[in-house]
């Protein structure tokens, strides 16, 4: 993914850098049911979305396996704006640095489901350098809107290549599970382009969804690329054996055919 939408100038980066600190932006820490990991802990034959499998400007695109080439074992893949339960809040509401089309607040309903009442999210392409044909996911408005993720099976672990940042800690994933509870949440740590992922502590399929969204300053707009997901077998994650996996149903006895 190179590198889109314009850059922020010296003087304004170094302001909201520091208003960013007070933004509420969260790591992963030792009380959440996730811990950090980087894009080389999925292993091969993990989930892999690029953005470049559907046409540009697709809204909401809906990735079922055989898109992605995953097996059959792997989920469908839906994308909009933010989950049901959550709305995109009021300047009471979020950080006084934070552009109200990001900010969301409110806590996501049970059994998670994306809100068809969000503002969308559409497949763009990377406009920042001349001749660039990478796509990749943005939102309303364009640049400027959250993103949500849902799986239809539970997850390991998840994670996406997160930019363009102008600003430390104004972007964050937030990882949620069937009933919407929150898991955790992952900020970016510097500018540029960043790999963000999550995975649960004892890689126990427990993920159900994610978004992504401002808790702080980011003055140029931000988009994801090359989101990751992973069953416990496909995730890498040191000192930490993936627990297995329930048997198939036992197939019932075949009856003998009785001949005339």
């Amino acid at each position: 993914m190179t590198q889109p939408r314009r850059a922020a100038p010296l003087l304004a980066l170094l302001l909201v850098a520091g208003l960013a600190q007070g933004a509420g932006a969260q790591e992963a820490g030792a009380q959440e049911a996730v811990v950090r990991i980087e894009e080389r802990a999925f292993r091969a034959g993990a989930g892999r979305i690029t953005f470049s499998e559907v046409p540009l400007r697709t809204p909401n695109p809906v990735y079922p396996p055989s898109l992605y080439r995953g097996g059959p074992d792997s989920p469908t893949v839906r994308f909009g704006g933010h989950f049901r339960g959550r709305r995109l809040g009021t300047r009471a509401e979020c950080p006084p640095t934070v552009r109200l089309s990001g900010c969301l607040v409110g806590a996501p309903s049970g059994p998670l489901a994306l809100d068809p009442g969000a503002p969308q999210v559409m497949t763009l392409p990377n406009v920042g350098v001349p001749g660039s044909d990478s796509p990749e996911l943005g939102g309303t408005p364009t640049w400027n809107g959250p993103i949500a993720v849902l799986f239809d099976r539970d997850l390991a672990a998840v994670g996406l290549q997160g930019g363009y940042f102008d600003t430390p800690r104004g972007v964050a994933v937030t990882v949620y599970d069937r009933q919407g509870r929150v898991l955790g949440r992952t900020i970016n740590r510097g500018t540029g382009f960043e790999f963000m992922g999550l995975a649960t502590r004892d890689l126990a399929p427990r993920i159900a969804g994610l978004e992504f969204h401002l808790v702080g300053p980011e003055p140029a707009g931000f988009g994801i690329d090359n989101l990751r997901f992973g069953a416990p077998e496909q995730v890498d994650l040191p000192g930490v054996r993936p627990p297995p996996r329930d048997p198939p149903p036992a197939r019932a006895p075949e009856r003998p055919m009785l001949l005339p």
